[in-house]
């Protein structure tokens, strides 16, 4: 493995691999491996992100195939439990479809797997332009910073040191393999092969295609559950989408029901089609 991974928690027990969303890091993690002491976490900064930044390029298929290398040889047993959240969720549903035996459990937070209205226009050289124009010219402005922070990505005011830092040093090469990769991602093949329990969840107010998403993820792993979060507080899109940062302890809460075959919170109510 040459990503950087954070390694914390007792040497024995479960495994627990958190993987982050596509322009984040590890860091956006922190109140999950505090809130999960007593488990063995790993926290990897994916290719191309955090201090992973020089081990690219990053895809959603080649990010699968390193988890699962992860796992092999540092997983307690050979397994893991896997939370995913949006890109880190693609990922987390493209390693069920390639190694099953090695998820535990598994939680996948906000996967798009149907298209996004306008992703035709997510190509190359367009995301290209828009990181051009929108990146490099604010590298050092802390109020487009800040206004990225709150509004675009809905990151508590708490994480501004990280998350600065990684928008200073995000690449051209990372925004446009992040953009295109997560546009393009489609619900992969052999998912009916999956053994483990899983948890497929999205903020109640995600856009059409994410609730779409959840649907048809769920009903292609045998067993699994698709679930919307209620938030008793009122948030943002940006804030539902990333709720392991806005809402730490209905997250974790909702991980260790989970893992644990407790009821879950009551903030989670089950998703219908449509």
């Amino acid at each position: 493995m040459r990503l950087y991974v954070l390694e914390a928690g007792p040497q024995l027990g479960r495994t627990l691999v958190f993987l982050h969303g596509g322009g984040g890091a590890g860091w956006m993690w922190q109140h999950q491996v505090e809130a999960f002491g007593d488990y063995h976490c790993l926290v990897p900064d994916l290719a191309e992100h955090g201090k992973s930044i020089n081990e690219g390029p990053f895809s959603i298929h080649r990010s699968a195939e390193q988890m699962a290398e992860l796992i092999r040889e540092k997983g307690h047993g050979g397994k893991a439990h896997v939370v995913g959240l949006s890109e880190g969720a693609q990922i987390a549903l493209q390693l069920l479809s390639i190694a099953p035996e090695l998820v535990d459990c598994a939680v996948i937070s906000s996967a798009l797997v149907r298209p996004m209205p306008g992703a035709d226009l997510i190509k190359p050289g367009v995301v290209g332009f828009a990181y051009r124009i929108s990146v490099p010219p604010f590298r050092n402005s802390d109020w487009w910073i800040r206004l990225n922070m709150k509004y675009a990505a809905g990151v508590p005011g708490e994480y501004y040191p990280q998350f600065k830092q990684t928008f200073q040093e995000m690449t051209e090469s990372e925004f446009v393999h992040v953009m295109v990769e997560n546009q393009k991602f489609r619900l992969p093949t052999g998912l009916q092969n999956v053994k483990s329990p899983t948890l497929v969840v999205i903020g109640k107010d995600e856009y059409a295609a994410m609730r779409k998403s959840a649907v048809e993820i769920a009903a292609s792993i045998p067993g699994a559950k698709a679930f919307q979060v209620h938030h008793k507080e009122k948030l943002r899109l940006a804030e539902q989408h990333n709720w392991n940062m806005a809402t730490p302890d209905l997250f974790n809460r909702t991980l260790r029901n989970w893992f644990e075959e407790e009821p879950l919170p009551a903030e989670l109510e089950p998703l219908q089609k449509g």
